[in-house]
């Protein structure tokens, strides 16, 4: 009786057994032939299940992704207050467990603004709008509970693009060391300016 893959799982499979020398020597460097080494198949598999080294990694950064978003929601979950939830949704910029899909998501941006291809392209988009609308919710549901004041809503975008420049800058500068205080510094600031308009509204 033939033997039934999943292709789907095996695919998964294949991307996460290349993690770790995807993370050690870049996709760059990397042949097929290693590649396939690290996860234990033939070149021909590989290519049963990828058209190209940058698909593969393509595929890893959307696991990581996804793993991702549910240690996310199980965070915020816990959490009661717009204000540490809004610096709980900024920990991807610096948390230690975060690191290997920043660098991966690094890789693959580079890959997409190098040789951009439409999936590539929607997928960056997508990630975007996401991760925007899941930013936005949390500030609208602030709102709601009359943590924040309405006009927040008109300043979300700002926010968002503000947190995204600081991780930027301190990623291309390689000054990381003070990133998470300095983005939790702006969060409080910003939290206590509209928090004491709301107040001054009230009086």
């Amino acid at each position: 009786m033939p033997i039934i893959v999943d292709k789907d799982q095996k695919r998964k499979d294949i991307a996460l057994s290349c993690r770790d020398i995807i993370l050690q020597n870049g996709i760059q460097n990397l042949t097929i032939a290693s590649i396939a080494k690290a996860a234990g198949i033939g070149k021909g598999t590989f290519y049963e299940y990828f058209k190209s080294k940058e698909a593969l990694l393509f595929e890893l950064v959307n696991i990581l992704l996804q793993e991702y978003n549910l240690r996310m929601e199980e965070k915020l979950a816990r959490l009661t207050s717009t204000r540490e939830k809004v610096k709980v949704f900024a920990d991807f910029f610096y948390e230690e467990e975060s690191q290997d899909l920043r660098i991966l998501y690094k890789m693959f941006t580079g890959v997409s603004l190098l040789t951009p291809q439409k999936e590539m392209v929607d997928f960056q988009k997508a990630c975007f709008d996401h991760y925007y609308l899941w930013f936005e919710s949390l500030i609208r549901e602030g709102i709601a509970n009359k943590e924040l004041v309405p006009e927040m809503a008109r300043m979300t975008k700002g926010v968002f693009a503000t947190a995204q420049g600081m991780y930027i800058v301190a990623e291309t500068t390689h000054d990381k060391e003070n990133l998470k205080k300095e983005v939790h510094a702006y969060i409080d600031t910003l939290f206590t300016l509209v928090q004491t308009g709301r107040q001054k509204d009230t009086l």
